[in-house]
């Protein structure tokens, strides 16, 4: 198969530059070149600049080969693939294909990141060979972070082309990628644009406003807060019109987009007023000063003025049921019934003009626009037959689709298997890629192995099982302590030979279940809080002595008790996308389910550090002090949170695959690792960290509860009263983390935090 070494990103703008990161995320070496001489420079410098971050880690950009398309377009003659990223207009990009052509390498792959302009457009006037290399790979910002990337070939694509390119972007570039038609918006913004065009006009129609629009198409139909005017203010209302027009131009007349989209006037005069959005004078929203706070206010859809922001009490929100939302006689259980019955209906009726898949639709939903359900998904929320009487009632037309499912569901479960029902009328197996393993597909074909309310065990084949949390956030509690003991003891008899920690959740886990912890601290429970800290050590230390291998598979979180398990495992696999830190210090604790010493072996043990009583453990203050959380894998990897051997998976969906073979990999003649010693500073070493701390709190830098705080991580990690000429054992280190955390739950600045953290999330 034709491999991918070196990538060119043709125009530096938003999109452009992002992609270009990304690639160079990956490991890859990419040209940039801009039209605007120095554009690409500067974009790099900008990227470096931006939160989040669009770098995974701050070197990557030595990656990014930056030059202007007028006098480098030479540096594209050696690339793989050539990204064209530039402004959405066929005749420029045609241009630039004549260009491209004439230096690109013999079977260079050449694709546009165009979002609205038919493939077949793009090619008129192209060579044939150009057109067998040619094909859209449309991108989602930013590039980073966005999951879903739509690939669009055409007749003459080649398909050992597309199947490089989509390859690449699966397992390097960590996309899921979704096959289209070469139709207008292909999915993603097909459906997205029509959601929001209809979103816009029946909270106008209804007299709703911003804030009740949103509450309403926000979280009750498992979309982000930001609902639709929100989302307009993120991607920049200027793009609507750009995007709708476009439709309106290549959709067939009888297309319902054209019967639901108006150009609304009090778009155009924000748009002309230069409010555009967040990245403009405000939009629908925006922030207002007054002194030292930021005042949030929304516009008047009546008169195009800012006011207050005005919090929705519609009572249709207080149910919990999407149907009784929609069937609500209210303004806003009219608004969704209006909202859904336009996007579901069109939905089911471009089945299959834009995909025969339903779950690509849903997935292209749920990953382009950050849908919790897809629309199939939401249908069957609904009910199918539901929807159906719903149309009728209003006098419009049924889905043939709808028609064919009937009183059915989109989705079914079928011999353990995950089916979709497909426009032939029959139901199909959903098919995972080659590589790709998800608990979600395993809970429907086995049995659990073990748990409790809090975890569970899971058979992932091939003699390696998987213990997943399953709390909130995946919080931890004594019945996580329970089944990892479980575990350890089914390991031990040979009832397997290797252990993956990890879920397909957003989060790896948020660390102790701190509700639970409040409860007993606020009764005076000490000996259980004790108790409950000494169950967590002992189950993470059995992990660490198994007589297997144990590999953490982790994504997104993995705050405080997240953070520790994970340093006692043999090997991690983590998610490029991998936030993890010893974060207690927020809640006014430390680390003590064995972090604090975890961390300052790990650190003793790095060839790196320099030998003494001191260099191991000032690095550890610093991480654990600070409560610092990694911006990415990579950069948990400077940290020292994870090992420089620790590999990083950039699908998502690989994940639990990798973490798997990883696992599979260290079974024969594995050993635990030997129990090590150290040697400390002891209370001089304390002291001199707390004089530190001191200087920060002068500075204005640190309250005097976080010196409290700071001084007893200082007395872990500098042994107590250990003499610096002995040899400490970790059973010294695991007490003192002990006796750290009970000292500081006793005190009330500790409580307060902790408290605040559980109303606020902060």
């Amino acid at each position: 198969m034709m491999s991918i070494s070196k990538v060119a990103v043709i125009g530096a703008g938003t999109m452009g530059a992002g992609i270009a990161a990304q690639i160079a995320n990956a490991g890859v070496t990419v040209v940039l070149l801009d039209l605007v001489p120095g554009g690409a420079a500067g974009a790099v410098a900008r990227l470096l600049k931006t939160e989040p971050a669009a770098f995974m880690h701050p070197r990557n950009a030595g990656l990014v080969i930056s030059g202007d398309l007028s006098t480098d377009l030479a540096l594209v003659s050696d690339c793989d693939w050539i990204v064209e990223a530039i402004i959405e207009r066929p005749d420029a990009k045609r241009a630039l294909y004549a260009q491209l052509d004439a230096v690109r390498k013999p079977g260079s792959v050449v694709s546009s990141n165009t979002s609205t302009i038919p493939l077949a457009d793009l090619l008129d006037g192209a060579s044939g060979p150009f057109a067998a290399d040619f094909m859209i790979t449309h991108f989602f910002n930013p590039p980073r972070y966005m999951r879903l990337l739509e690939v669009v070939t055409g007749p003459a694509t080649r398909p050992e082309a597309a199947a490089a390119v989509s390859r690449f972007c699966d397992v390097s570039l960590g996309k899921t990628v979704i096959d289209c038609r070469d139709t207008p918006g292909f999915i993603a913004n097909r459906i997205g644009t029509m959601w929001m065009s209809a979103g816009v006009r029946h909270a106008i129609d209804l007299g709703l406003t911003v804030e009740e629009a949103d509450a309403v198409a926000g979280p009750p139909m498992g979309v982000p807060r930001t609902g639709i005017f929100g989302l307009i203010d993120l991607v920049g209302m200027d793009l609507i019109p750009l995007v709708a027009g476009s439709l309106l131009r290549t959709l067939r007349q009888d297309d319902p987009f054209h019967g639901v989209h108006r150009d609304e006037p009090i778009m155009a005069r924000l748009i002309a007023e230069g409010r555009t959005g967040r990245k403009g004078k405000g939009g629908f929203y925006t922030l207002q000063r007054d002194g030292a706070k930021r005042i949030k206010q929304a516009v008047d859809l009546d008169t195009g003025e800012y006011r207050p922001e005005q919090a929705a009490s519609l009572d249709s929100l207080k149910t919990r049921e999407l149907r009784a939302l929609a069937e609500h006689d209210d303004r806003g259980g009219r608004y969704a019934r209006a909202l859904l019955l336009d996007t579901l209906s069109y939905a089911a009726s471009l089945v299959p003009e834009i995909n025969e898949r339903i779950d690509a639709i849903d997935d292209a939903m749920k990953l382009g626009y950050n849908w919790a359900r897809g629309p199939f998904e939401l249908i069957d929320q609904l009910g199918a037959a539901w929807l159906a009487a719903a149309l009728r009632k209003d006098h419009r037309a049924v889905p043939p689709l709808l028609t064919a499912v009937g009183e059915g569901s989109f989705y079914r479960i079928s011999n353990g298997r995950r089916q979709v029902f497909g426009p032939d009328g029959a139901y199909h197996d959903i098919a995972r890629p080659d590589g790709v393993l998800l608990l979600d597909d395993v809970r429907l074909a086995t049995q659990r192995v073990a748990g409790n309310p809090s975890a569970s065990l899971w058979d992932l084949g091939d003699g390696v099982v998987c213990l997943e949390f399953t709390g909130k956030m995946n919080t931890m509690d004594p019945d996580v302590f329970a089944l990892v003991r479980e575990t350890v003891a089914m390991g031990t008899e040979g009832r397997f030979k290797a252990l993956v920690i990890g879920n397909d959740g957003a989060q790896f886990s948020v660390g102790a279940n701190l509700k639970r912890a409040l409860e007993g601290i606020e009764r005076g429970a000490w000996q259980e809080l004790q108790a409950a800290t000494e169950e967590g050590q002992d189950a993470f230390r059995a992990l660490r002595d198994a007589p297997f291998p144990v590999v953490g598979a982790v994504s997104g979180m993995a705050f405080g008790g997240g953070c520790e398990i994970l340093l006692h495992c043999d090997a991690v696999q983590a998610h490029a996308e991998t936030y993890m830190g010893l974060v207690e210090i927020g809640v006014g604790l430390l680390p003590s389910w064995g972090g604090c010493t975890r961390m300052l072996l790990r650190i003793a043990a790095d060839k790196a550090t320099p030998k003494g009583p001191m260099p191991a453990a000032q690095r550890a203050f610093e991480l654990i002090a600070t409560g610092s959380v990694s911006k990415s894998a990579a950069n948990a990897r400077d940290l020292g949170l994870l090992r420089v051997t620790d590999p990083i998976t950039m699908n998502r969906d690989r994940l639990l695959a990798d973490a798997k073979a990883r696992a599979l990999a260290l079974v024969d003649d594995y050993a635990p690792p030997p129990p090590q010693t150290i040697r400390l500073a002891g209370s001089s070493g304390r002291w001199a960290f707390r004089m530190g701390a001191e200087g920060h709190e002068a500075l204005g830098r640190a309250t005097a509860h976080d010196l409290v705080i700071c001084d007893e991580i200082a007395r872990v990690l500098t042994g107590g009263d250990a003499d610096p000429t002995e040899d400490l054992t970790e059973d010294t280190l695991y007490r003192l983390e002990r006796e750290g955390l009970l000292t500081l739950a006793q005190t009330q600045p500790t409580q307060a935090r902790i408290r605040h953290m559980l109303e606020t999330g902060k």
